[in-house]
């Protein structure tokens, strides 16, 4: 294994993360943002173990799950579970991968992802590409003992009709079921067709149902229990927040993710992508997340954990999130705009509920 020079050695470690990625930032940036996604990824995982490992201790039990701490990276950065080796560095109590659907699929056409720098957010409708799900649990296997919880974001292929939606869920929930310390049901990208009118009425009922059984069968075949979680959109009303929290804890899903990206453009209204298709998150997200949250909350009490997602920037909104009513946070479009100085920040700073 590599060695850090004398040099190197002698800063403090985030120190040294936030100096490395303050000289590449401007290089990775110049680049399309797609191909600075995979380049920077790619460069994190070859070069790893030039970066200190350090982490920060404030345990946490959600889910009857043991957190290390409560910050999380959002699924969408390591969709196949290529980079787990790299981003486990980092200062995260959970990593989530995917969203991984059964078979292999490209996704939407390219150009798919955009940065809205003046907003720190970015615009993707990558639309689930990713390598299919046997080759995701082929590089969980060969992943050393790990030190923080790996969630699993499941979804459906885009040849798979909405109404057959559930067959695409039971089929990636049985094949990820013992490589995940949870799963991610993820009924809330806006960049399948479809798939957020799973998030409404009997379609959600029939998914959870199914969901719920499937769980039962695998938990009585495995002698053991992973926790499910559904991922939502922002872009719901008081009366879907009612119905999904009642139909959550009739069929007894361990948790919330809140949220996934939003449609809504108000936040960069007049920039110049405000028009392209595709989910918005980061800067843009955080108002309309903190408020889902606070309105879930109200709804579910704490019969139902709830992870935090969308817009979360800094230490302070981190612990509002926490203060709020959430139970973990995740973090994404931050960690490309402010690196991993701000993952150690709020891991030191924030105060577990």
């Amino acid at each position: 294994m590599p060695s850090l020079s004398p040099c190197l050695t002698a800063l403090q470690p985030n120190r040294y993360k936030t100096m490395l990625y303050s000289l590449l930032k401007p290089l990775i940036f110049a680049l399309d943002a797609e191909t600075a996604h995979e380049t920077s990824l790619d460069l994190l995982n070859t070069f790893r173990f030039l970066i200190p490992n350090t982490h920060t201790p404030k345990p946490v039990k959600v889910m009857g799950l043991n957190f290390p701490n409560p910050l999380g990276l959002a699924a969408g950065l390591d969709k196949n579970a290529d980079y787990l080796e790299g981003l486990s560095r980092f200062d995260f109590g959970f990593i989530e991968v995917g969203t991984v659907t059964p078979r292999a699929q490209a996704g939407n056409p390219q150009p798919r992802l955009f940065r809205v720098k003046q907003h720190r957010s970015i615009i993707n409708r990558m639309g689930f590409n990713n390598k299919g799900v046997d080759y995701m649990l082929g590089n969980i296997k060969a992943l050393p003992a790990r030190n923080y919880i790996l969630g699993i974001n499941i979804g459906k292929n885009l040849t798979t009709a909405v109404d057959d939606a559930l067959s695409d869920y039971r089929v990636a929930l049985q094949q990820v079921y013992l490589a995940a310390d949870y799963i991610t049901v993820n009924i809330s990208s806006p960049n399948t067709p479809g798939l957020r009118k799973l998030q409404t009425g009997q379609a959600l009922r029939d998914l959870l149902k199914g969901i719920s059984d499937c769980r039962k069968a695998l938990q009585d075949e495995h002698q053991c229990q992973r926790p499910i979680a559904l991922k939502v959109a922002p872009d719901i009303d008081s009366d879907e927040i009612k119905s999904i929290s009642a139909l959550l804890i009739e069929f007894g899903i361990d948790g919330l993710i809140a949220t996934n990206t939003t449609l809504d453009r108000s936040y960069i209204k007049g920039h110049p992508l405000e028009h392209e298709a595709g989910g918005l998150s980061g800067a843009a997200l955080t108002e309309k997340s903190r408020d889902i949250l606070y309105r879930f909350k109200s709804e579910l009490k704490d019969e139902i954990p709830i992870i935090s997602a969308g817009g979360i920037e800094s230490a302070e909104e981190a612990q509002l999130r926490l203060d709020l009513g959430a139970n973990l946070i995740q973090i994404y479009s931050a960690f490309i705009y402010h690196g991993p100085a701000l993952i150690h920040q709020i891991a030191k700073s924030i105060t577990p509920r």
